[in-house]
């Protein structure tokens, strides 16, 4: 009696019950429960991800991360350095002092805060333009219906894929021949016309975004008496602020970064202008500092890779700063650009 009981209990230690959603009772044993666990760990199950797969996840994550932040981590350090830093092997990433002579050379030889200001006002203005006459494009597009829409998206579809390079030449002579060349107005002209730098792809994110807007919305704006353009900037406008953050970041950073059409049509080849921006400063960095070294008073250093890293950390730091401080709200409006309507 006494080896029966000890038997059942025995059993009882290295097996379970386990009901089925059927009803039906399984009996588990010990092993094959901690067989169970280790897998729904491993692979995970319907309510909870596996390990192996957060774990693929954050690895390719923190790889593509570590590529795109290793070359701005390598130019921040090297900015830092004396050529004394830079020709010694024994020092890779923290400078033996930070010199911040290096900075105070490369801006300068850049004007700084002169090229910052024309270029806030080079890439602000555009992007402010873009951001009106895009918005207007995309929700007459998605609003109206009328012969030729079709086409009209396919032309708008196909001016984002042809090159720039196909049209430069025509827009020149038209730029030449209409007497804005060498101007501003020479990016904010196409911009107030849907026709900025890579403004088809925006009037197709406002389009795509304001077909998401329930109509019922404008239809009850409209039985209030509302018309056309009330219920634009009424309804549809102040409901489009993820499309409207996401258009001003890439609009801001594409006339920021742009430096060939900048060079051509607002500061000029054939005639001066007086325009510039940080990034053609930074590409005619080496002849600008050569002037700055012959016209300085003090003692300057001659043109080393710190120099030159200092002046590219000085052309994308006002991209950072703002990146750094508009990061929620960017993040915020493509997640909410999934909304659905009617």
């Amino acid at each position: 009696m006494l080896k029966r009981m000890q038997k059942q209990q025995g059993d009882k230690d290295i097996a379970e019950q386990v009901i089925t959603p059927s009803g039906e009772i399984l009996i588990k044993d010990k092993k094959q429960i901690t067989k169970d666990k280790i897998r729904k760990f491993l692979l995970g199950s319907k309510e909870k991800e596996g390990f192996l797969k957060v774990f693929v996840i954050y690895a390719l994550l923190i790889c593509i991360g570590f590529i795109y932040i290793y070359p701005i981590l390598h130019m921040l350090s090297s900015s830092f350095m004396t050529l004394d830093d830079l020709l010694d092997s024994s020092i890779n990433w923290i400078p033996s002092s930070f010199n911040l002579d290096n900075y105070k050379q490369a801006a300068k030889s850049m004007d700084f805060w002169k090229s910052f200001g024309q270029s806030v006002l080079i890439a602000g203005l555009p992007t402010i333009c873009n951001l009106i006459s895009c918005s207007i494009i995309g929700y007459g597009l998605a609003r109206f219906e009328f012969p030729g829409k079709k086409v009209v998206l396919g032309i708008i579809l196909f001016t984002f894929i042809l090159p720039s390079q196909v049209t430069m030449i025509p827009t020149y002579v038209l730029y030449s021949n209409m007497g804005i060349l060498g101007t501003i107005w020479s990016f904010v002209l196409p911009s107030i016309l849907g026709m900025g730098i890579n403004a088809p792809i925006f009037i197709l994110i406002f389009w795509q975004f304001f077909r998401q807007v329930p109509k019922v919305l404008i239809e009850a704006a409209q039985i209030d008496g509302a018309g056309y353009w009330k219920s634009f900037y009424r309804i549809s406008l102040p409901s489009a602020a993820p499309a409207i953050i996401t258009v001003s970041l890439f609009s801001f950073v594409w006339y920021w970064n742009e430096s060939y059409l900048t060079s051509m049509y607002v500061s000029g080849i054939t005639t001066k202008s007086g325009w510039t921006s940080l990034i053609i400063q930074l590409k005619n960095f080496a002849t600008n500092y050569d002037k700055y070294s012959q016209t300085a008073t003090n003692a300057v250093t001659s043109i080393n890779e710190s120099i030159n890293m200092s002046g590219t950390m000085l052309s994308i730091l006002p991209l950072l700063i703002m990146y750094f401080v508009l990061q929620r709200y960017f993040v915020e409006s493509i997640d909410r650009t999934g909304i659905t309507g009617e």
